[in-house]
């Protein structure tokens, strides 16, 4: 099934009301309903300048999954260094367990490294899964915190030399 996911990239004013609609939609099923999460998920990073919307989409699928990448300008004062970060990495219940969350870092990554090439790439992982973004390059950053009552950790991946 992940094989055949469409991809799109764009920035907030090139989102399409649908394609808003949508990835509102499957972030608030997954990371507020299905995670039991009660927090403000259009937090105002979504429409800066330096903020990327990847979309994945499959024929059966509006939004199979999603991820945003976030530039330097929007990263530095999150992180403490100079870095680019990917966040809100989402995959729908109906392509789980199929390749879909793969492909998608895969892509978030690649856009990351087209972007902002000379900066490392940061993320806030969930810990369980930690072994998966590591087996993409990612390396765990400290300890163990809690974000919205779940275990996370930060990762970070280095430049790649090309």
């Amino acid at each position: 099934m992940s094989s055949s996911i469409e991809w799109k990239v764009r920035n907030f004013d090139e989102l399409g009301v649908n394609e808003l609609y949508a990835l509102l939609q499957l972030r608030s099923d997954v990371f507020v309903v299905e995670q039991q999460c009660a927090y403000a998920d259009p937090d105002g990073v979504d429409s800066r300048k330096d903020v990327l919307h990847l979309l994945g989409s499959l024929p059966t699928v509006t939004l199979a999954c999603y991820a945003r990448a976030m530039g330097p300008d929007t990263t530095a004062h999150n992180c403490g260094e100079m870095a680019v970060s990917i966040g809100r990495v989402v995959c729908s219940s109906q392509v789980r367990g199929c390749g879909a969350g793969r492909q998608l870092m895969t892509q978030a990554i690649a856009l990351c490294e087209e972007h902002w090439p000379e900066y490392p790439i940061r993320i806030s992982a969930q810990a369980h899964l930690s072994a998966f973004y590591s087996s993409l390059g990612f390396e765990a950053l400290g300890e163990i915190y809690l974000e919205d009552n779940i275990p996370h950790i930060a990762m970070r991946r280095a430049v790649v030399s090309r």
